[in-house]
């Protein structure tokens, strides 16, 4: 006759029944701060090596910076048909004064300093040559080149190297410029100084050295070309 093992109620104290202890819960509590402290320890280690240990997320309230303007629109090509062989830079003060006679300075008229920067170039003209402006041998080593003298541009002055160093106005003309609406013109100085620097740029060895600067182009190029004599000659267009 089998005997069966009797049910025996839990003891308070032999760790089963309703006088359990309570689950060990100061561990957890613990491991929050030691899972805060390694992620603190994680991201100063990284931030120090350089390294990037972590994905990076771009900024939603970035600016950015979207180019809508149209391509740029080629009009026209035009084959050059002169040489510029040398540029002249030049720099000029212009002194104007506007008085009236017999009022002094002081209570009409205004004095202007005003300098100004620009250039002149120095071309050449090869549209106007003509067969017997280039002259070849039989043998094709020797050449002969007739070309019209350098001749100068129109001088430009650049705003951006050009200002007004003093202005000297009298009683007459600051109470006018306050109740005028349009400013006092600069225009006149501008062609002023232009007119200084075209006469400078003719009075200058500049449409020499442009000449000089044609004749080695020419010359460099033809030697590179098989001929041992290039001969390049600069005169007047026949009238």
């Amino acid at each position: 006759m089998d005997t069966q093992p009797q049910w025996t109620p839990p003891q308070p104290g032999d760790g089963q029944g309703p006088g359990w202890p309570p689950p060990p819960r100061r561990s957890r509590v613990r491991l929050v701060p030691a899972i805060l402290l390694g992620l603190v320890l994680f991201v100063a280690v990284s931030s120090l090596s350089g390294l990037r240990l972590w994905p990076s997320f771009p900024n939603p309230f970035a600016t950015r910076q979207v180019d809508r303007s149209q391509p740029v629109l080629l009009k026209a090509i035009e084959d050059l048909e002169v040489f510029k062989a040398a540029t002249g830079n030049f720099q000029v003060v212009v002194d104007l004064e506007e008085s009236s006679r017999g009022i002094p300075l002081i209570i009409k008229g205004q004095r202007t300093l005003f300098v100004a920067g620009g250039s002149v170039d120095a071309e050449v003209d090869f549209s106007t040559l003509d067969e017997g402006a280039i002259k070849v041998s039989a043998d094709s080593k020797r050449a002969e080149i007739t070309l019209p003298h350098a001749r100068l541009t129109k001088a430009r002055v650049d705003p951006e190297q050009s200002r007004v160093f003093s202005r000297e106005r009298g009683l007459l003309d600051r109470l006018g410029s306050v109740l005028s609406d349009n400013p006092t013109s600069e225009r006149e100085l501008y062609r002023l100084a232009q007119a200084k620097m075209q006469a400078a740029a003719a009075s200058s060895d500049l449409a020499a050295r442009a000449e000089q600067n044609t004749r080695g182009m020419l010359e460099s190029m033809l030697r590179s070309l098989g001929y041992t004599q290039v001969s390049v000659t600069f005169r007047d267009p026949q009238t």
